[in-house]
């Protein structure tokens, strides 16, 4: 199965659906982007870019709310916080602290830009 987004203008995803792997093929059997844009767009109408559900390309699985980004041609969920960046060698969110010890609990704390510990 191949999985497909559909965007809005400013490239976030709208849905997210699943497509059978025979709308994608060409002649040769082989599955090919386009021809599932083109499948989705013909059924559904909208701008569709194709997602992969094992994160093989585009780093992330699409989700509803997700952006698009073109440049670097990733999906990229919604900014959780602020002062979270951005790591553009997975396109994921990242706090500007490192989480204390692992073998811990803990909840971001905006405010304070820090790690509280959550008891157990």
């Amino acid at each position: 199965m191949a999985h497909f987004a559909e965007l809005d203008d400013n490239n976030v995803v709208k849905r997210v659906i699943v497509v059978n792997n025979e709308d994608i093929q060409d002649e040769n059997g082989n599955e090919v982007e386009s021809i599932g844009v083109e499948f989705c767009h013909n059924t559904f109408g909208g701008r569709w870019v194709q997602t992969s559900y094992n994160n093989n390309f585009r780093f992330n699985y699409a989700g509803v709310g997700y952006t698009y980004d073109t440049n670097l041609n990733a999906f990229i969920e919604p900014k959780p916080y602020p002062s979270w960046v951005l790591n553009l060698s997975t396109c994921k969110w990242e706090p500007p602290v490192p989480v204390p010890d692992p073998d811990k609990r803990y909840r971001w704390d905006e405010g304070t830009t820090s790690w509280v510990e959550v008891p157990l």
